[in-house]
């Protein structure tokens, strides 16, 4: 049975990589490299690993390495705009910084902020600060939030971009279990293209969706 991409429901899916830990496929339709299902940690082991976690918003380094999303995209909103913190974590961070710059924030993270009313909500802006490598049913998932963005709003997300400079074999990011799915530009222009955005990148790391 032919395994589909998660993110566009290609079946044009080949072998990139595989060590003793998981298979890696790669999208020819979008360019996505992920990981197939039966190689996913169950939900306790995820949620195991993400209680090992010591978010803090009083960490001056870790209010650093969130500033690459923050600074950029608090200079494309108006104040006050309303924003969701999309899979905020045990120790919601970016939502203080954005509160402390004048706007209102709602939370959802599946394990520690599980309110789904916010999915009947509309958006200024929403964050997803490392977190789409951690969703298995992205396709889903990233639907529904360019769904909840009010025209004219913003889509920030924080995930280390794939490219061909990228040693796969060698690479951290793939190192983490519960890291299964890895974009590229290409990936993040189909996603612009898809919901009729555009996208701009701010670092390897960022990039923000404009609808």
């Amino acid at each position: 049975m032919a395994i589909l991409c998660p993110l566009c429901r290609s079946t044009n899916c080949k072998h990139f990589f595989s060590n003793k830990d998981s298979d890696y496929l790669n999208c020819a339709e979008c360019d996505l490299v992920f990981v197939p299902e039966q190689f996913h940690l169950d939900l306790p082991s995820e949620r195991a690993r993400y209680d090992s976690h010591r978010n803090d918003p009083n960490d001056k380094r870790y209010r650093k390495f969130l500033s690459k999303i923050f600074e950029p995209l608090v200079c494309q909103i108006s104040k006050p705009s309303r924003g969701l913190d999309f899979g905020c974590g045990p120790g919601p961070t970016l939502s203080v910084m954005f509160e402390e710059a004048g706007h209102e924030v709602d939370l959802f993270d599946k394990f520690y902020n599980p309110n789904k009313e916010i999915f009947n909500n509309k958006y200024d802006f929403i964050t997803a600060t490392e977190v789409l490598e951690h969703l298995h049913s992205p396709g889903i998932e990233l639907k529904r939030l360019f769904g909840m963005l009010h025209e004219g709003g913003r889509l920030g997300v924080m995930t280390r971009i794939l490219s061909e400079e990228i040693d796969f074999q060698s690479w951290f990011y793939k190192d983490d279990p519960t890291h299964i799915c890895f974009y590229s530009n290409k990936t993040m222009n189909y996603l612009a293209n898809k919901y009729s955005c555009s996208v701009k990148f701010y670092s390897n790391d960022v990039a923000i969706f404009s609808k």
